[in-house]
């Protein structure tokens, strides 16, 4: 049974992409700024918007009808409460896998090279040659194993690292072991490099607090591609302005951070604006996952990437 009548889509260029819709889908364009008017009545799918969903999230208590909502990032952290438990939620695992993967080998490349040194020398010609760490035998500590994770893993293979993967609960899978967060502090002694690519929720929160940062030997990079409340940016703040930490993150609490915040002239922080998977290879991926999720909706079918079931 087709549960989704009316999608609304964030803007009409991406209704455009995505047209025609399969049979039985009517489309229309909200931006979610303003009320649902009547031109837009019969709304019962939602896509959000990939940039600041946060900001117009709340207006899916507007929709009285709602079944479904569609996130355009991995990350769901507010949707769930957002679309209320009856409707469903889908979000964009896969879409952001390579991309964010590739931001954050670079990121540990950079910081631990003195690239983004170098490249504040370039502006004052200034040639300063220094040996640096190399990426090659260090140990990673890996927070996260789903997609992000998986792609990250791998990229970092033929750097001739040893990976340590931590996810949500002890076990081993195919790729072998996956330790738990209680180890987190007494691994984090252990290793060189600590990488989160995490989601945020309730058991993720500061997981990354002042204990694990303690543990960690001093000279370590903590690179954070996933959410930036996984790890605390007060306790993050002083290992890092103190000389003791390095980091190279993509994502804070709160972002954008405020102006005059200690990280920002952190010699020992590099920090890129939450772009990971804002990348080339977005677009043409988020179309094909789009499209096979207005497949489902018009076949009457469940769509991927379910994080709440709803009426599905």
């Amino acid at each position: 049974m087709q549960l989704v009548q009316t999608v609304s889509f964030p803007e009409p260029q991406l209704l455009a992409d995505l047209s025609p819709l399969p049979d039985g889908l009517r489309g229309v364009v909200w931006d979610m700024k303003e009320e649902p008017g009547e031109e837009l009545g019969g709304i019962d799918g939602v896509i959000l918007p990939y940039v600041d969903a946060g900001a117009v999230m709340g207006s899916l208590s507007k929709v009285p009808d709602l079944k479904f909502v569609q996130t355009q990032s991995t990350g769901y952290d507010g949707v769930r409460e957002a679309a209320g438990p009856g409707a469903a939620v889908a979000n964009a695992s896969g879409v952001h896998a390579a991309a964010t993967a590739e931001l954050a080998v670079g990121l540990i490349l950079a910081k631990l090279r003195g690239i983004d040194q170098a490249v504040k020398d370039q502006q004052t010609e200034s040639w300063k040659p220094q040996r640096r760490q190399s990426l090659a035998d260090r140990k990673v500590l890996l927070l996260g194993i789903g997609g992000i994770g998986k792609e990250l893993a791998r990229r970092l293979e033929p750097f001739e690292v040893t990976i340590t993967r931590v996810g949500s609960t002890a076990r081993t899978d195919a790729a072998g072991q996956v330790h738990g967060p209680e180890e987190l502090v007494t691994l984090a002694a252990d290793h060189d490099i600590l990488v989160s690519v995490l989601p945020l929720n309730d058991n993720t929160h500061h997981l990354v607090g002042p204990e694990v940062l303690a543990a960690l030997p001093d000279g370590s990079l903590v690179v954070n591609v996933g959410r930036g409340a996984v790890i605390s940016t007060e306790a993050l703040t002083r290992e890092v302005v103190s000389g003791r930490l390095q980091c190279a993150i993509d994502v804070v609490d709160p972002e954008p951070l405020p102006a005059g915040h200690p990280l920002w002239a952190a010699e020992n922080a590099l920090i890129t604006p939450h772009v990971g998977g804002n990348a080339s290879a977005f677009e043409p991926r988020i179309l094909k996952l789009l499209k096979q999720q207005l497949e489902a909706l018009a076949a009457g079918q469940t769509p991927a990437n379910l994080v709440q079931q709803g009426p599905f």
